[in-house]
Formats: structure tokens, C-alpha cells, sequence
């Protein structure tokens, strides 16, 4: 079912000259404004990956990707049922974030056509007991269903259409030669999250391995015009 936050974001992307719901051949097009076809993706890039690669062939795409920096979690004894408690869930989104999904969207951005938005939302989360429906190894704390989720209201947001416009969430202060664990202690982040922008900027021709220090890959950034 559709949630309440992406029915709020595609109502505010699309504005009052845009259009909701478009069907263009065998697709459904969240928004449509101007010439621009829009996406709202809350779920994995992954799973628009074939079709927005279809509709890039021809059409201006932006895809909206909302990230939650804040969820207030809606406690209720049933589906549409009274509201037993209200608590802050204690995980943090943030830009950076937007590098896990990236990971699979490596043949598709950057595109001449395609605009990434990247939106930082609170939204309320309002969960019901799952029943039993959930593994039994599971904790029944964490055994629940989602009955909606709200925007409560946009934080941040940053558009990005090709590879330098990422490398603005990256430090501006690198090693000329450097392997992840100089990435993650710069932007205080695990240093699996620095593989995986690495590996998104190698794909995308942001950067480049020029050697080894021991095990680590030693990468530079590319130059501005392979880039």
C-alpha cells in the first residue's frame, strides 16, 4: 500500500502545474512536471533501476530519494487501532546515506537526463502488533507491522547530477593518494561505508586505484574531465 509520506512528497514535487500518477506506456510515472519525469523512491534505487534506464532513453527523470533523519515511532494495540505510546526511534539518517543505495545504481547515475534528489525527512511511523507474523526468533518487542508512515517535514535537501556534485559530501581535504581507512576517519563513518563510496566513485570514474599501500587499495580522484 501506498504511504501517506510518498503520497505527501509526490504532492509537493509535483506543485500545482504537475500531474500525479501518469501512465506512459507500460509505466506509471509518480509525477509528471514540465518535461520532467518524477520518481519518488523511498525503497531500494535497485528496484527502479531497469525502468528508469528505459524512460532516461528519451525523458528528463529526477528521482526523489527520501532518507529519514528522525522517526517518531506511533505505538497502537491494533491496525487503526487507540494510540498506546510515542517514543523517538534512536537511528539517525544522514546525506551520506545516500552512498548504500548508490551501490547499486552505478550503470544508471550519472546520466545527462537524471537528477538526483536526496531529501532528509522526520516522518511519524505508526506500527501495530505483527501477530506472530514475524520470525519467532525475533524479540516480540520488535514484532510489529507498519501501518503508515507521515512526513512530518523536510530537513535538508541536495540535488546531485553527476559525480563532483557527490564528492561535495566527501572531505575537501584528502591525501593525494588514499585507501578507505583515511575516508572513514575523515567523515567519522564504519570503514565498510567508506568501501562502498569508494567502490560507487571507482564505478562511476570519480576515482581510481593507482596502487597499494599492504592490503589497502591506494586511490586519487580522477581528473576533472574523466570525472
Amino acid at each position: 500500500m501506498e504511504t501517506s509520506l510518498h503520497r505527501q512528497l509526490k504532492a509537493i514535487y509535483a506543485g500545482d502545474d504537475g500531474c500525479c500518477e501518469v501512465v506512459h506506456g507500460k509505466y506509471r510515472i509518480d509525477a509528471v512536471r514540465g518535461d520532467e519525469f518524477i520518481e519518488i523512491q523511498h525503497g531500494s534505487l535497485a528496484a527502479i533501476r531497469d525502468k528508469i534506464r528505459k524512460l532516461l532513453a528519451k525523458h528528463k527523470v529526477r528521482i526523489v530519494k527520501p532518507i529519514v533523519a528522525n522517526k517518531l515511532l506511533v505505538k497502537l494495540d491494533e491496525r487503526g487501532g487507540a494510540e498506546l505510546s510515542r517514543r523517538r526511534s534512536p537511528k539517525r539518517g544522514k546525506l551520506l546515506d545516500v552512498f548504500e543505495e548508490l551501490v547499486y545504481f552505478t550503470r544508471v547515475f550519472p546520466h545527462e537526463r537524471l537528477t538526483l534528489e536526496v531529501v532528509l525527512v522526520d516522518i511519524e511511523e505508526r506500527r501495530f502488533p505483527g501477530r506472530g507474523k514475524r520470525r519467532r526468533r525475533r524479540s516480540s518487542e520488535r514484532d510489529f507491522q507498519i501501518e503508515d508512515q507521515r512526513l512530518l517535514q523536510i530537513v535538508d535537501s541536495q540535488t546531485f547530477a553527476t559525480t563532483a556534485d557527490l564528492k561535495r559530501l566527501l572531505p575537501k581535504r584528502m591525501p593525494k593518494q588514499f585507501h578507505t581507512a583515511h575516508l572513514a576517519e575523515r567523515l567519522k563513518t564504519p570503514r565498510f561505508t567508506a568501501q562502498r563510496i569508494a567502490y560507487c566513485l571507482r564505478q562511476m570514474g570519480a576515482v581510481e586505484i593507482v596502487g597499494k599501500e599492504g592490503n589497502a587499495i591506494l586511490y586519487s580522484y580522477a581528473s576533472k574531465k574523466a570525472a
